[in-house]
């Protein structure tokens, strides 16, 4: 006999579907060949409020076009990129049910999870606390942790290659916005000096000179706006390091534009570093980033299940946390089971959104991360159960519950390590010092905001929060003594 048991999620299986991108105005008379060529794509991207204009036409009134432009000369750190593919996941109409021009379509593309972290408006941002006074542009200090051009290596075994400072799309949220991405006019960006071809000839000789580092994530920018040729050459070359035993390949564009991973010759070129990996006993990867189920669609699916077919061994998800798109546990496990059971992607982490300017309105406290990792718990299989990270300045990855104390009232938490990055060769303090995150301010108890708007020296805050948190620690040692 089954039971029907009440639970606080009910799993169901929902059947992907592709949005009709002939609902919208712009895009009437485009074709499935045309929609489908990775080229065409590209070049129908979304880049300024007149190309979305041509695109929804009377959908949106005018004062959303202007809410944007607002942002884009204010707020922005990325400036706009969309491919139609991801523009078409927003409002997808599901069922054909359409919302009216104007007023109510204009209200249903506001609170398009999509639209609220791909194409920020600025209503959106907050006003009391757009940035937190601590925010920097480079938030985990990857360009500090250079060991040459482009390539950090923040972990004992593993570095990240920043291959290029571009994408086929560009994230608001992006916490390489210090690098990735053309100027705004409110953030000039940094160049990558060398040549592309110096730099990552550099890289690699590197990695030969450093047989400590096992793993290396490729990534940018994102690889997927790196000519295929390039890009399987620098592979190659990887893979003849003989201490490189995982290569991950990062690239939203798996979602944001999954027509460049069918092309023919991407396929093909897959297919061979695949091969030549599983030779030398290398695990291939591509790790994705998709932050809402409507993201996943049966073109996504599709370049999945090219990519595994070609040899990668696993596609994986890492999404980030943000208020407003994904922050419940229904939007987050609707999530995760839409990837695993429809796409074959696994669902691998979602980090706490970093502390860059003007982040605040997607940013969530410690403790709403910890609550939504705990509801969702026990739906998904163990191996697809993602884990929620906050990835803390200095140190990296931490499971939200990993944290060593936390003054929920101020917003701070400490956290530690058991590694020194290259930015600690020779300081014996590392592995005992404690590490801070700051939760966005408005989230706080008023006691906490009150002492935020008092607080005029943050060096001093910051320095202070340090010591306090050192001092903590000892006292706690010494009791367990």
């Amino acid at each position: 006999m089954t039971t029907n048991i009440d639970q606080p999620y009910a799993y169901r299986r929902r059947e992907l579907t592709e949005p009709d991108w002939t609902r919208l105005p712009g895009w009437r008379d485009v074709t499935a060949a045309e929609w489908a060529d990775a080229q065409w794509q590209r070049a129908h991207c979304v880049k300024s409020a007149a190309q979305l204009r041509a695109v929804m036409g009377d959908l949106l009134d005018d004062r959303f076009y202007a809410d944007l432009e607002r942002d884009q000369s204010e707020r922005a750190t990325m400036s706009m990129l969309l491919p139609p593919q991801m523009v078409n996941t927003m409002v997808p109409a599901a069922g054909g049910a359409m919302p009216a021009p104007g007023v109510a379509f204009t209200d249903a593309f506001r609170a398009d999870p999509v639209r609220r972290y791909m194409l920020p408006v600025f209503s959106d941002r907050r006003t009391d606390w757009p940035s937190h006074p601590l925010a920097t542009r480079d938030s985990l200090h990857e360009h500090d942790m250079w060991a040459v051009e482009g390539l950090t290596h923040r972990y004992p075994t593993k570095v990240l290659a920043e291959m290029l400072p571009t994408c086929p799309q560009y994230c608001g949220h992006c916490t390489r916005m210090d690098l990735v991405g053309n100027p705004t006019p409110q953030f000039t960006k940094l160049k990558l000096a060398g040549k592309p071809v110096d730099r990552y000839a550099a890289m690699l000789d590197y990695l030969q000179r450093t047989p400590g580092v096992r793993d290396v994530v490729v990534s940018g920018g994102d690889v997927a706006n790196m000519p295929w040729k390039n890009l399987e050459g620098f592979l190659d070359k990887l893979l003849e390091v003989e201490t490189i035993r995982d290569i991950r390949l990062a690239t939203k564009a798996l979602m944001g534009l999954p027509q460049h991973w069918l092309q023919r010759d991407v396929v093909d070129g897959v297919g061979r570093v695949a091969a030549k990996a599983r030779s030398r006993g290398v695990s291939l990867a591509i790790h994705t980033h998709v932050n809402s189920a409507q993201s996943v669609t049966p073109l996504v699916a599709q370049a999945s299940a090219a990519m595994l077919d070609a040899g990668i061994r696993d596609v994986r998800n890492q999404g980030v946390l943000m208020r407003g798109v994904n922050d419940s546990p229904e939007a987050l496990l609707d999530l995760c089971f839409a990837l695993q059971d429809e796409a074959m992607i696994t669902p691998y982490y979602f980090y706490m959104c970093d502390m860059i300017p003007f982040s605040e309105h997607w940013r969530l406290p410690l403790s709403r991360a910890q609550d939504l990792q705990q509801a969702i718990m026990g739906y998904l299989p163990g191996f697809a159960t993602p884990r929620i990270v906050c990835d803390v300045p200095y140190v990296g990855k931490r499971w939200v519950h990993q944290v060593e104390s936390y003054d929920i009232e101020r917003g701070m938490s400490f956290w530690r390590k058991h590694y020194r990055t290259s930015l600690e060769v020779g300081d014996d303090q590392a592995l005992s010092r404690e590490y801070v995150y700051y939760d966005p301010i408005d989230t706080l108890p008023q006691a906490g905001q009150d002492w935020w708007r008092a607080t005029t020296d943050m060096d001093a805050v910051h320095e202070a929060a340090l010591v306090g948190a050192g001092a903590s620690h000892a006292a706690s040692v010494a009791h367990l003594r």
